[in-house]
C-alpha cells in the first residue's frame, strides 16, 4: 500500500490571520511588535496544526507487469489474464446454470493452459491458434449470448442464436480440454519411451517374474539333427549297384 499525506492548510491560514489582525492594531515597523507577531503567529500555527492534523491516505499501488524477456510470452500472459477476467464477468452476468458451469470449466482449463506455457515457453507455438482465434471467438459468442439474454425477448433471431451458442458450448469445452492435453504430447512420448527401456532392462536382468519376458530371455535349444542312416553291413548286389550308379532310375529296353 502506498501512503499519500494531505497536509492541512488551516495552520497557514490561522498564522496569516494573526499577521493581518496584529498589523491592523499595532505598527509592524516597530521591532518589538514585529517580534511579537512572529512569536504569536508561530504559536497559532502550532496550535492549529495540532487541531488540524495531516490526512494520510493509503492507496493500493498498481502492480507493475512482470516481464519474462520474451515479448510474445509477455503478451500471452497479459492476454490470458484479460481473457480469464472477462470469463469471470460473463459468468456473473449470465444466469443460465448450464452455461455458467461450462464457463467455469473454460476458465479452469484456460488457466492451466496459460500456466503450462508460462512454465515451459517452448510450448508457446502450440497455442498460437488458440490465442488468436479460438479463445477470442469463444468470448465473442459468450458476449453475444449475454447481451441477447438480457433483452427479455425470445424471437427468431435472439432465441435461435442463443440456442446455437448453447449447443456449441459442449464442443468448445472439449476443444479447450484437447488443447491442454496436446501440450503434454512430447512429455507422454518421453515417458512411454522410458517405460519401455526400463521394462526391457529389468527383463534382461531377470528382475521381472513374467512368462513373456522369461520365455524371451531363455536360450533357444539347438535344432534337432535328422537321424543318420545306419551303415550298410551287407554287400550290394549287381542290380543294386547298377541302380545306384544310374541315380535310382531303371531303364527297361
Amino acid at each position: 500500500m502506498k501512503k499519500i499525506v494531505h497536509k492541512s492548510a488551516a495552520p497557514i491560514y490561522a498564522a496569516a490571520v494573526v499577521w493581518v489582525l496584529y498589523g491592523l492594531l499595532f505598527p509592524l515597523y516597530n521591532l518589538i511588535h514585529f517580534i511579537i507577531v512572529i512569536v504569536a503567529s508561530a504559536l497559532v500555527y502550532l496550535i492549529a496544526k495540532a487541531l488540524c492534523p495531516d490526512i494520510v491516505e493509503e492507496v493500493k499501488e498498481e502492480e507493475k507487469p512482470q516481464t519474462t524477456g520474451n515479448e510474445e510470452l509477455d503478451k500471452m500472459i497479459a492476454d490470458g489474464k484479460l481473457a480469464i477476467s472477462e470469463m469471470k464477468r460473463l459468468n456473473e452476468s449470465i444466469q443460465d446454470a448450464t452455461i455458467s458451469r461450462q464457463i467455469d470449466r473454460l476458465e479452469e482449463i484456460s488457466g492451466k493452459i496459460f500456466a503450462q506455457v508460462q512454465a515451459e515457453p517452448k510450448k508457446l507455438p502450440q497455442i498460437r491458434k488458440f490465442m488468436s482465434y479460438y479463445l477470442p471467438t469463444t468470448l465473442k459468442l459468450l458476449n453475444a449470448y449475454d447481451r441477447m439474454s438480457g433483452q427479455g425477448v425470445s424471437g427468431e433471431n435472439i432465441g435461435g442464436t442463443m440456442k446455437r451458442v448453447e449447443d456449441m458450448m459442449d464442443t468448445i469445452v472439449q476443444a479447450f480440454e484437447k488443447q491442454l492435453d496436446s501440450l503434454f504430447g512430447a512429455e507422454a512420448l518421453d515417458i512411454s519411451t522410458d517405460i519401455t527401456v526400463l521394462d526391457n532392462m529389468m527383463a534382461r536382468e531377470g528382475l521381472v517374474d513374467d512368462m513373456i519376458h522369461r520365455t524371451a530371455s531363455q536360450p533357444q535349444s539347438a535344432p534337432q539333427s535328422e537321424p543318420q542312416s545306419q551303415p550298410r553291413t551287407q554287400p550290394m548286389t549287381a542290380e543294386e549297384m547298377e541302380e545306384e550308379l544310374s541315380g535310382g532310375i531303371t531303364l527297361e529296353l
